[in-house]
Order: C-alpha cells, then structure tokens, then sequence
C-alpha cells in the first residue's frame, strides 16, 4: 500500500542554509527592539515618578508664595512700600522775610497731606535765617525734614538790570529756581514751589509726573482748562509768549518761537536734575537773562516775574506737562473769587500768583490758606501782613 504525504508537509520540514539565517536575524532585531521598547517605557515610568516626587515637593515648599492668594504674603508689596516712602522726595521753596509767612503754610499742608520721606530745601537770604529757624523750632512743625540754604546774590551780577526809578522791583529769590542741582546737588529729581501756594493731596502724586525723555522740567500750560487765558489790564495777554518776550527784537525773532505760543507757569516746577545737569539749562538761562541787560529782550509790558522769560526760551517746545489740578493759580489775580467752592476744595494745589496774596486782607479764599498758616512764634509776620499791600506778581 503506497502512501500519499502531501508535498507541503515534505517541504515544510526543509530548510535552505540563507533562509535560516535571515530567520535568526530577523529574530534578534525584535528581541532587540522589545528589548528596546521595554527600557525605553522603564525610563519614562522612572521620570514620571520622579516628576511626581518634584511636584509634591513643590507644592510642599511653596505654601507660603505662589500657591496661595495675594492677600496672604503682604510681606513683598508692604516691603515695596516701605522702599517708596524712605526714597526722599526734596521740595526746594524760597523764603523772604516779608513772605515768611506764606512758606511757613505751604511747608505744613504739604507736611500734613503725605506720608513721603520729604525734605524741604528752603533757599533764604542771611538776614531771614534766624527768624525763619526759630519758626519752624518752636512750633509744630519742628520735626519737619528741612535744610536753610543762603542765596549768594553774586549769582546774579551781571545778570539783571535794576530799575533805578523801582529799585525793589527785582526780587533775588525768585531767581532760586534757575540753580535747583545748586540746592540738591544729589538728587536726581526734585520739586520746585513757589511761597504762595497751598498743597491740598499727597505731593508724591506731583513728584511722580512722568517726563518725557529729553526733558528737563515739567509746568502747568497756561492755556490748560483750568486757568484758560488771562489777561492782566495794561499789560497785554499773559498766556502766550509774546506777552513776555520783545519779538521786535532781532535775538527773539532769530529764534522762530511762535508769538502765539502758550506759555507756562514757573511757580511749580517738576525737574529731572539729571537732564537738567545734562544739558547745561542753568548755564542757558543765565545767557538769556545777561542778553536782557544788554538788550532788553523782555516784553516792555511784561507782568509779573522776570524770571518766565528765560524759562519760556530755554524750555520752548522742550517741556513737559503738570496735571492742571497742581497748579490751580490765578487766585491772586484780583480780590473777587474766581473759582467755585467746589472746585477750590477738589484742587490739589491752590496758587495765589497776581498781587493778592492769602496772607493779605483782600485775598480770595484767604480762609483756605489761613487753615494751614502756623502763627509766628515772635509775631514779627502778623505785623508785616498787616502793613504789606502789594505783592510782586508771580
């Protein structure tokens, strides 16, 4: 009996040499790619605990920062706080004898309506020293920051013409403002004020005002909402540059500034003392005001100080701007009233520029400033304000 084995059966059983080979290769290659697959998941399992190790310490560690609300480590913004309010905020004013009165008040409301490490630099003349120390000692304001610095009145040789008719009419002080690195010669900014203003909020607000690059000082706008456009009688339209420049002067008209320009106050000034230094403005200021005494550049009906017409040249078109709200002025411009109440109250400094001055009899709003004058330890002020009637405009 023959039997019939199937071909396939019979082939299956034999095996070409090549053929076993490329099996045993094709065997190692996936022992060696699950080999491969296994480590590969080994280590991936091993990160991911590891991971989880870091993430649990993390959480563990950072219970007392960024896990929890805000509200819970005041530590950090209070710390920022405390940075702000050491930082010293210099406030540079001027201090005459006859208006000693006026710097006493603007010193205790600006002391009273902030919290800031302020340091006042008040610029005086020899003979006003004593009685202006003596001032602040005895009184309520003895723990107030300050510095009593001497105006040297050889700055101002050959600088500034006197009328012989009006001898008085130039008031040495008033030219303090040109020299502010002079009387805080380390700060990089500082404030300036005039004596007959009254600071109603927070001064830090005022030193905070933000310069453009470039700029040396910030001031008020005299075509700014608050104040509009003054005219003072007789003397032509305040509030624009040829009001107090002489255009029909050749040095004036050489230097393309537009009559119609807006001019600003000087009684509140915010200055970066470093481009201040810079760009040399003291230097510059000093140049125009020696100019005028050869020349006579000045407007012929100029009101007021004769410090603007510097400042307007040297700063044209080169000058920042102060919130309208810290230099409300005008307010000594004439007896009547020429705000409301309310806006009175809502002004975060009142300006009392124009012969009117608070510590006068005919004064506007005179009530507001008498809140914050301190009576004078030897009554010397009550006796020149009661004898004193007109003020230089400022």
């Amino acid at each position: 009996m023959r039997l019939n084995i199937p071909f396939f059966y019979k082939s299956s059983t034999t095996f070409h040499p090549k053929q076993k080979e490329e099996m045993t290769f094709r065997k190692v290659n996936i022992f060696i790619l699950v080999l491969a697959v296994v480590v590969f998941l080994l280590v991936l399992h091993h990160n991911i605990l590891g991971l989880s190790d870091l993430l649990k310490r993390e959480l563990s560690d950072s219970s007392s920062l960024g896990l929890q609300p805000i509200d819970f480590i005041p530590e950090s913004p209070q710390r920022l706080m405390d940075d702000q309010n050491d930082k010293e905020i210099p406030v540079v004013i001027t201090a005459s004898d006859d208006r000693l009165g006026g710097v006493i008040a603007a010193v205790n409301s600006i002391h009273q309506n902030t919290k800031s490490n302020v340091a006042f630099h008040i610029v005086t003349l020899n003979d006003t020293v004593d009685h202006l120390r003596s001032w602040l000692s005895k009184t309520s304001l003895k723990n107030v920051k300050y510095r009593i610095l001497d105006f040297d009145l050889h700055l101002l040789d050959g600088k500034v013409k006197i009328n012989s008719e009006m001898p008085d009419s130039i008031k040495p002080l008033t030219f303090a403002r040109f020299y502010l690195p002079n009387w805080v010669p380390n700060a990089e900014k500082a404030i300036y004020l005039d004596d007959d203003v009254i600071v109603q909020d927070d001064i830090l607000e005022l030193y905070n005002t933000k310069l453009q690059p470039g700029h040396a000082a910030a001031f008020s706008d005299d075509c700014d909402s608050t104040t509009n456009k003054f005219a003072i009688r007789g003397a032509g339209n305040q509030y624009n540059y040829i009001g107090f420049l002489d255009y029909k002067k050749e040095a004036i008209r050489k230097l393309s500034m537009k009559a119609s320009t807006c001019s600003f106050n000087s009684g509140v000034i915010v200055a970066n003392l470093t481009e201040w230094r810079l760009q040399n403005i003291t230097k510059q200021l000093e140049k125009w005001m020696a100019l005028n005494v050869i020349e006579e550049i000045y407007s012929k009906t100029l009101a007021g100080s004769s410090t603007t017409p510097p400042l307007l040249i040297v700063f044209y078109k080169r000058h920042s701007n102060i919130d309208p709200m810290w230099n409300v002025r005008h307010l000594g411009s004439s007896a009547g009233k020429r705000y409301s109440p309310q806006f009175v109250k809502a002004a975060k400094l009142l300006h009392w520029n124009g012969h009117f001055k608070p510590w006068g009899r005919t004064a506007s709003y005179a009530e507001v400033w008498e809140k914050w004058y301190v009576p004078d330890p030897t009554n010397e002020f009550s006796l020149i304000r009661r004898h004193t009637d007109i003020y230089e405009a400022k």
